[in-house]
């Protein structure tokens, strides 16, 4: 696990406890590169989720990325095969297609057979781990109440899963913070539908579910982030940003094995360019998973900070005058680099044409309390700045 460093001066920094479930992926290995380079997370573990390829070749994109960083060390969760609506259909361990319906379809046309482009990874070293990606999720949980981090950005099915085990862990958690959806917005998997939620929308429903009977009975601190691909697709990989990272980093001191990480990602982006070419947006990449995991690792940077300064005033002050309000449906949040607006949030299960679709009641149509802040817009110039230097300079020494 990636724990506290020891800054120059002897004192250790301070460490954020966080849980990945991501489906490796080429946006995700850019998430994961970008981890690489955070010398305050406290990476608990990874859930490797189907999504963008099957479950198993999820596990070694995942281990095999962290494997060429020199991550290694950190414990990754196999997760479950099938999506929830598929997991019902089984009648035993000997199912067949003809009980499970047909095998899930998968991403590979964006992110490669493999689901890594044309990038080439090194074969994973030590095992698997064996904790499943649910029970994961719950020991994480439990070990570090209140102060996890959640991060999800792959479909939601082990989340999910975990929320079977425990139904109190959404009180668990320092909060969560998942890409996916498309809020009236044309879709990138069905014509209103986004891919990781699509994959799976009951584990999406049954998550924001979980999180809203959870607030509903004793506050939460935090509600749930969703980052939806109208905000996030504003974040484009382009070759010459591309360009200015790799040359950015051969004039830095990052090491060896850095380089060979940047070389394998824009070996995997060279696909991702040429499938967006191919479905006519241009020989760009959206790059949508690095920005959630970053944006999610700043909050929590930020919010540790406020909580810190204003500990003692609260011990001293009235608790009518320090109780936090609900947000109400359509105000403003504040998260970094994004303009956001909360709102009560579900996922369409039954339509035949609209089956995954987010929607938020943004006029009050459905008398429900609010329950997620969502991304409405990105400042995509400064985040992505942001990236780029920090991949430029790789992994602290």
């Amino acid at each position: 696990m990636v724990r506290a460093r020891v800054r120059q001066n002897g004192t250790m920094s301070a460490t954020l406890p966080l849980f990945l479930d991501c489906d490796p992926g080429i946006d995700d290995a850019i998430a994961l590169a970008y981890l690489c380079c955070q010398d305050d997370v406290d990476v608990v573990g990874i859930a490797a989720s189907g999504g963008n390829v099957a479950t198993a070749q999820v596990v070694e994109n995942t281990r095999g990325w962290l494997s060429l960083a020199g991550r290694s060390d950190v414990s990754v969760h196999t997760g479950h095969s099938l999506p929830l609506a598929r997991q019902a259909l089984q009648t035993g361990p000997q199912a067949s297609d003809a009980a499970t319906g047909e095998a899930p379809e998968y991403a590979d046309l964006t992110h490669g057979e493999a689901g890594r482009g044309y990038a080439r990874l090194p074969t994973p070293s030590g095992p698997v781990s064996s904790v499943s990606a649910a029970q994961a999720w719950v020991d994480a949980a439990h070990a570090h109440p209140g102060q996890l981090l959640g991060v999800v950005i792959g479909p939601a099915t082990n989340l999910a899963l975990a929320l079977e085990i425990d139904p109190d862990l959404p009180s668990l958690f320092k909060r969560l913070f998942i890409m996916g959806g498309a809020f009236n917005y044309r879709g990138n998997t069905h014509p209103t539908t986004e891919w990781n939620v699509t994959f799976d929308p009951e584990s999406t429903a049954q998550v924001l579910a979980a999180f809203d009977r959870t607030n509903q009975e004793e506050r939460l601190a935090h509600l749930p982030v969703i980052a939806p691909i109208e905000a996030t697709e504003a974040v484009e990989m382009t070759p010459e940003r591309l360009a200015t990272i790799l040359d950015g980093a051969s004039a830095s001191s990052a090491d060896d094995r850095w380089h060979s990480v940047l070389a394998q990602l824009a070996e995997a982006l060279r696909f991702y360019f040429e499938f967006h070419e191919s479905d006519g947006l241009g020989y760009i990449a959206h790059i949508h998973d690095p920005f959630v995991l970053a944006c999610a690792l700043d909050w929590a940077r930020q919010d540790t900070i406020a909580s810190n300064a204003t500990e003692s005033e609260r011990s001293h002050a009235n608790p009518e005058e320090t109780a936090t309000s609900a947000p109400e449906r359509g105000t403003a949040g504040e998260l970094p680099w994004a303009t956001t607006r909360w709102a009560p949030v579900d996922v369409e299960l039954t339509g035949t044409l609209t089956r995954g679709e987010t929607v938020a009641d943004w006029l009050g149509r459905w008398d429900r309390p609010v329950n997620a802040e969502v991304i409405r817009a990105i400042d995509a110039p400064a985040f992505l700045d942001h990236l780029s230097t920090t991949l430029m300079k790789g992994p602290p020494a």
